[in-house]
Parts: structure tokens; C-alpha cells; sequence
């Protein structure tokens, strides 16, 4: 039975309320928060959640933390926004950087707010939303607990740097670092027992390393995974101590434990730390937004990684042409490598340009994909030309003036004009240096 006299003082007590409410007047989610909040004598729930959020940090000690997953389902239609708030015990850049937290399974969303992460892509279903949700706040949990951040160096995951002294059977690795020493850690999370097995066990003997399962359930996928922990032993470091800070974790969140807040439709949730326009915009789904096309560039692409182009069509001959230009460039020894890395992303750029522009009977198969990949040319001008640096200047000129004559002035052909003069500019620098030798 629904206590009417009940007058929650506190967000967590009005969610419970609200539930309570759902369940006896049959109301859905959103409107159920809306009525505990104006019992709390607030005007709505979002009204409540900025008043009591300014209100419950009075010392620091607590920061919070939301994130938001919109999700969309086909059949039958309905979509929705799901979010979560968690209070953590230092700001969340504290934890991590922005950088780091790209790399941290379940949070590799965007920071709109520096309490607020919005993952763009739209979820498949509410449950995947929920899911992905609770396993950022799994990662934050672990973070919080052990000090550890994200690694990028992927190979210190192997001893002596080498890809074949790999962990057996790893699966749903990640790697991670101790930013007081700089040491790396491996978490390993095998579908298997939480044993060492003796495979593992002779791999850590052999090369020095601690392995070791952890009662903590884990990240990906608790209770169906197992958590292992494993690091370089040469250095002294204190491993010991480590996992005694994850098995002391509180039980990790699951979808079955759902406690955030769920709302039908795709209303943007704003954090309380948005307090500009410009921060109320940042807070949107780039998955939710509708995109137009302007007088110069159009949309395309998948909901939330949708891009822009040029607002024409290059015929498949210049396409063909600017796709000879590039593979010439790239199979040139007469450039430093980094050209590659800008010209790479010119051509994997063009190749989306052309798959928009053409029909499905226009190219198809191996045609397709001999555009703008495969090997060079190995006469004609072009292959002429990237015998010598300066060829490859000139060429790379005609490029950008091919490119100009079919598609107007607009920022996406613009970035793309900005690496191939990058890359003009590299070789540029190479011939100079040579010539001072």
C-alpha cells in the first residue's frame, strides 16, 4: 500500500517513492518521478534532481557522476533514454583523463559535462542500453578502488614486447597502469573457473609474472566471466596489495539491479554541472538528431556516426583517377611515411564520398574496392611521377584540383584539402633536407 504522508528528502528517496507509485497507480516511469518529486515539494523530478544535487556535496566527499544511453526498438517501435547517476569519491578526470577514458570499457562515450557522459550511438534495446551502462559503472568502481587508469601500451601486455609470449586462452582483456610507478596491469576475463589453470600458470613462471583470480565477479560480464590479474614481478611492485583492493570491490552492478532512471522517448537529459546553452546543446545524442542537408554538404552515414560531405557527385572516372593519384603516392619510396598516414585517411575518406554517390549497378565487388585500394599502377604518368618527391607534389596539386572541380567549397572538403597539403608539406621538408646533406 502507497503511504501518502511519505515525503522523500533526497533523490535516492524519491526514485524509491516513484516506484512505489508505479506499481499502485500504474503510471508510467517519468510520470511516477514527477509525482514523489512534487510530494518532495518540488515542481517536477528535474526540478529535485538540480536542487538536491547543488545540496548533497556540501564538503566534496561525494561527486556525481550521469550517464545516458538512448536506445531505440524496431519491433514493436518504441524508444527511450536511460540513465544513471553514480557518486563517486573524487571528479571523474580525477580518475582519469579525457584521453584515458576513451580507452575504459563501457566509457568510451562523450563527455558533454564534467559530470555527464552521453554515448552517441542509439542501443539496439533498452537492456543493451541498460547493460553498457552498468558495466561503465563496473569500470568506474574498479578504477575508484585500485588507483589504476587506462593504458595504451598495448604491448606491455606481453612479456619482453613480444606478440607471441601472449597470455593463453586471454579473452576480454584490457590494460591498464599504476600512475604512482607507471606499472602495467593486465585484467584478463575468460569465459573459465576462477582457476589458474596450469597452461597459465607455467606461462607466469616462465616469464616472471603475477597471475592471479580475483573473488571480485568483474567488469564484462560477472558471473559468467572469471576476473584475473596479472603483472611483471621484477619490479617489487605490490600485487599483493592490488588484489586485496579488488576483492574488497562491493558486488558489481547488473541489469537486474537497474536503479537509474528510465524515460520513454528521446528527451535530452541535461546534468546539473550544464548550465550554458552551449553546454544544454552538448548534451544531445548526435544518434537522435535528424540531420539536413545543407546548400553545400549532406549527411550520411549510420545513426550516431553519421558524417557530412560534399553536396555533389565526382563521376567514377575522376574517381578512378583520384584513387590511382593516391595508391601512387602511397607506393612511392620517395616520401617520409608519415604521408601515408594522412593520405590513408584522404582516400578511406573518398571511398565513403564514392559509395554515397553511386548506384548499386554502377560498381560492384572487386570493382569497388580497386577504386581507391590495391596495388598502384605500374606505368602511366602517375607511377612516373612518384619516382621522383616532386612528382608526388605535383601530382598530389592535380589531386586537389580535380577534387575542387567536381565538389563545391565546404568544411569536409576542406579537412581533406588540409591533410594532402600536410602531406605536400612533409615531402617539401624531405627535399630540403636533402639537399643540405
Amino acid at each position: 500500500m502507497l503511504n501518502e504522508n511519505v515525503r522523500p528528502s533526497s533523490i535516492d528517496g524519491i526514485k524509491r517513492l516513484a516506484t512505489q507509485i508505479k506499481k499502485v497507480q500504474g503510471v508510467k516511469h517519468a510520470a511516477a518521478l514527477d509525482i514523489a518529486a512534487k510530494a518532495a515539494s518540488f515542481e517536477n523530478f528535474k526540478h529535485a534532481r538540480r536542487s538536491l544535487s547543488s545540496q548533497a556535496n556540501p564538503t566534496g566527499s561525494k561527486h556525481q557522476l550521469f550517464i545516458t544511453i538512448y536506445w531505440r526498438e524496431t519491433r514493436p517501435f518504441r524508444q527511450g533514454r536511460e540513465t544513471l547517476q553514480i557518486d563517486l569519491a573524487k571528479p571523474l578526470l580525477e580518475l582519469c583523463s579525457k584521453f584515458e577514458l576513451k580507452m575504459a570499457r563501457g566509457l568510451w562515450g562523450r563527455l558533454v559535462a564534467p559530470d555527464h557522459i552521453v554515448h552517441d550511438t542509439v542501443a539496439q534495446s533498452q537492456d543493451f542500453a541498460r547493460g553498457e551502462i552498468c558495466k561503465a559503472a563496473r569500470t568506474l568502481r574498479f578504477m575508484e578502488a585500485t588507483g589504476l587508469r587506462p593504458s595504451n601500451d598495448y604491448l606491455a601486455a606481453y612479456p619482453g614486447r613480444d606478440h607471441d609470449n601472449k597470455l593463453p586462452n586471454s579473452d576480454h582483456a584490457t590494460d591498464w597502469y599504476d600512475p604512482a610507478n607507471g606499472q602495467f596491469v593486465l585484467v584478463d576475463e575468460p569465459y573459465s573457473p576462477a582457476v589458474v589453470s596450469e597452461k597459465r600458470a607455467e606461462w607466469a613462471q616462465q616469464h616472471g609474472w603475477h597471475l592471479q583470480a580475483s573473488k571480485w565477479p568483474g567488469i564484462y560480464y560477472p558471473h559468467h566471466c572469471s576476473f584475473f590479474v596479472a603483472t611483471d614481478s621484477s619490479s617489487g611492485y605490490d600485487f599483493a596489495a592490488l588484489i586485496k583492493k579488488i576483492d574488497s570491490l562491493e558486488a558489481p552492478l547488473l541489469v537486474e539491479d537497474w536503479n537509474g532512471t528510465s524515460v520513454p522517448g528521446h528527451e535530452v537529459f541535461t546534468s546539473p554541472m550544464a548550465t550554458t546553452p552551449q553546454d544544454m546543446r552538448r548534451a544531445r545524442c548526435k544518434g537522435t538528431i535528424i540531420r539536413e542537408a545543407s546548400q553545400t554538404t549532406v549527411p550520411y552515414g549510420a545513426f550516431g556516426h553519421e558524417r557530412r560531405k560534399p553536396r555533389a557527385k565526382m563521376p567514377i572516372p575522376s574517381h578512378i583517377e583520384a584513387g590511382r593519384i593516391i595508391k601512387s603516392v602511397l607506393a612511392s619510396a620517395q616520401k617520409p611515411y608519415s604521408v601515408n598516414q594522412r593520405m590513408d585517411s584522404v582516400r578511406s575518406t573518398l571511398e565513403d564520398w564514392m559509395s554515397s554517390e553511386i548506384r548499386r549497378d554502377e560498381l560492384d565487388g572487386p570493382e569497388f574496392f580497386d577504386v581507391y585500394y590495391h596495388d598502384a599502377d605500374e606505368t602511366g604518368p602517375y607511377a612516373e611521377a612518384s619516382k621522383s618527391s616532386e612528382g608526388l607534389i605535383r601530382i598530389l596539386d592535380e589531386l586537389k584540383a580535380k577534387l575542387s572541380v567536381h565538389y563545391p567549397d565546404c568544411a569536409p572538403l576542406r579537412q581533406q584539402f588540409g591533410k594532402i597539403d600536410t602531406a605536400i608539406k612533409i615531402i617539401r621538408s624531405h627535399i630540403a633536407k636533402r639537399q643540405d646533406r
